[in-house]
């Protein structure tokens, strides 16, 4: 067998060579890996070298957004069997602090998570993970959806942290990946009515194709204006900022209603930034944040199962393996364009 693996070793740059195939310990299975999706956090690294805190040194390997087929299991493994396809969840949490213990893993400070650095990542022709950290894609499931059901979880997450429910609106920053099944989650959580704001005139054309009830572009209009025409001058019942840009972090409390919730989402790649606190205490907000996700990759793969969420719609740009250079470089360049890039193993 052989292992092809795309190894960055410096930002900008992307080279292809064959490591040992690794072998699974006893709670462990090897998985093939078939799709991995380029997440925003990918791009910072493979264009920064950093992502807020986390810094890469040295050789690296991206990739967390991974599904395939089960090549082999582990002496102990009885859950799952050869030749099972599955999506896989990134995070290997400690299991024995107090947020594993209380059902908050994603909080974990031991967490292992693919292509968080020291971690390596998944783009790689085989990887080995927990088998309970892997979970078996339905029949009706393709492997290039088991691999979006990462980025699913995030905004499944993000509307649970913001309590959307019927009734609510919603103000969502940011027409990207996480931006658009931000949407999504949201109106299966029943938001009835969202706003999508972006910079792409494009990206708002798939936003409303996507459900969104309305689009502002950022480049042509004030936003802040622009959203309470739409929704009164209150604001929005919760607003979600999924870009992360300190621009867009910024307007979240001056787009909030009083006793809102901003929900924080997109990571900058800036640590420190600027924050309207005033807007904050003068209006009761509720400020959430996003870490990941916990404890929803069986809802999200229902929630594909049956057709609540048709998450396949937001890929746009498909790649080849031998090409992930130019992916990479095509998701930078062609920013516009690029909603969902993923890659083909």
């Amino acid at each position: 067998m052989r292992n092809r693996t795309a190894y960055m070793e410096e930002p900008g740059t992307m080279h292809i060579r064959e490591i040992e195939v690794p072998q699974p310990a006893e709670d462990e299975v090897q998985v093939k890996i078939e799709y991995c999706g380029i997440c925003g956090s990918d791009v910072h690294y493979y264009e920064y070298g950093r992502v807020g805190d986390y810094i890469v040194d040295g050789q690296f390997i991206l990739g967390h957004e991974v599904a395939g087929t089960i090549t082999k299991t582990g002496d102990h493994v009885t859950s799952l069997k050869i030749g099972d396809r599955v999506a896989l969840e990134p995070g290997i949490p400690c299991g024995k602090c107090e947020f594993c213990k209380s059902g908050k893993y994603n909080l974990c400070p031991d967490v292992r998570f693919f292509a968080t650095p020291p971690i390596q990542g998944a783009l790689q022709d085989y990887v080995v993970h927990p088998a309970d950290m892997c979970f078996c894609l339905p029949d009706n499931v393709t492997t290039e959806e088991g691999a979006l059901v990462e980025p699913l979880c995030v905004g499944l997450h993000a509307c649970r942290q913001g309590k959307v429910e019927p009734g609510k609106t919603v103000v969502i920053l940011g027409a990207g990946c996480i931006g658009l099944v931000t949407l999504l989650s949201a109106k299966a959580f029943g938001a009835s009515k969202v706003i999508v704001v972006d910079l792409f005139e494009k990206r708002l054309e798939f936003a409303k194709k996507l459900g969104a009830d309305y689009t502002v572009n950022a480049k042509e209009q004030d936003t802040v204006k622009a959203v309470k025409s739409l929704l009164g001058k209150e604001g929005a019942d919760i607003v979600f900022e999924t870009a992360g840009a300190p621009k867009t972090i910024y307007q979240t409390s001056l787009l909030a209603r009083a006793g809102g919730t901003v929900v924080l989402v997109g990571i900058a790649v800036e640590s420190d930034l600027n924050y309207n606190f005033a807007q904050v205490m003068g209006k009761e907000l509720t400020i959430k944040s996003v870490f990941r996700y916990c404890n929803l990759y069986p809802l999200a793969l229902s929630a594909i199962a049956n057709g609540t969420i048709d998450v396949k719609q937001i890929v746009t740009h498909r790649f080849m393996f031998d090409d992930v250079k130019e992916a990479f470089d095509c998701v930078i360049e062609d920013a516009e364009n690029v909603v969902k890039g993923i890659i083909e193993l």
